[in-house]
């Protein structure tokens, strides 16, 4: 069962309602029940989702997901496993959606996937350009490529919007190169699991103000309701385990959570 605040906290004005920066609420399994994952969020004090495009086969779908259910903000983008897909026309109608995005993403490099990297880095020098142009944050996935990220942020240009590094796995050092450009580093769920050493350790060496919550839902899911589909309720997990380690109240870790996403995301209606 999920752990939520006390109903006191969460009926009184002092709880700020946590932003989800990261939750695939169009992807399966989340989408076949997505009233009652969406009610059991809002439960848990968790006020708001920012939902990134993965394939450009799914924006209809997301953009469909945030006008039909209330705090829902999407992403756009073109997610690195599927760069292969980011043509000219598929780029145009990018920005054509992106118009009505809080975000560009989810994008990035990823070594893992087999796309090579030439291409990765075309279709990422090119949402970067576009949320340049378009004034907005990206949501960037790096994996095992940090160094190479972060040299094409900075060609890029890409302090100017900022944006965040979604569920970073890498070093304290890095995470300051990124923050050092405007960006936020978002924790997931995977700081609860009894063999965290590294996100624990992130979480304790950097300030609170530098840090955004995600659950990346369907993944990722808190030590505990490991075995389950993950979604946007267990994000509260994640905000007790950080605050834990900050040792400080959660209330006042949420406060800064939303604070921190609500400046990165400005064209979310309820910043």
């Amino acid at each position: 069962m999920t752990v939520y605040p006390n109903k006191q906290v969460l009926q009184s004005e002092d709880w700020p309602g946590l932003i989800d920066t990261h939750c695939h609420l169009d992807l399966e399994p989340l989408c076949h029940d997505l009233a009652g994952i969406v009610a059991n969020a809002h439960q848990a004090g968790v006020s708001c989702f920012v939902v990134p495009g993965v394939h450009p086969d799914g924006w209809e779908r997301l953009e469909r997901v945030a006008t039909e259910y209330e705090g829902v903000f999407p992403a756009f983008g073109i997610h690195p496993m599927h760069a292969d897909r980011a043509d000219d026309g598929t780029l145009s109608r990018l920005a054509d959606l992106s118009s009505r995005g809080v975000a560009i993403g989810e994008i990035g490099l990823d070594p893992a996937y087999p796309v090579t990297m030439a291409t990765q880095e075309r279709a990422f020098r090119s949402q970067l350009r576009l949320a340049a142009r378009m004034g907005l944050p990206v949501l960037v996935h790096c994996r095992r490529a940090f160094q190479r990220t972060l040299q094409i942020l900075k060609e890029e240009g890409a302090r100017q919007a900022g944006g965040i590094m979604h569920a970073f796995s890498g070093s304290p050092e890095m995470a300051r190169e990124f923050t050092r450009l405007g960006f936020a580093i978002s924790i997931s769920g995977m700081v609860t699991r009894e063999n965290s050493v590294r996100l624990p350790r992130l979480v304790q060496e950097l300030p609170l103000s530098e840090l955004v919550l995600e659950t990346d839902a369907p993944d990722m899911t808190p030590q505990r309701y490991r075995g389950r589909p993950n979604q946007p309720a267990y994000l509260v997990e994640t905000l007790h385990a950080v605050a834990r380690i900050k040792g400080i109240d959660a209330i006042i870790a949420a406060e800064q959570f939303r604070a921190r996403s609500c400046a990165i995301l400005s064209r979310m209606k309820v910043c």
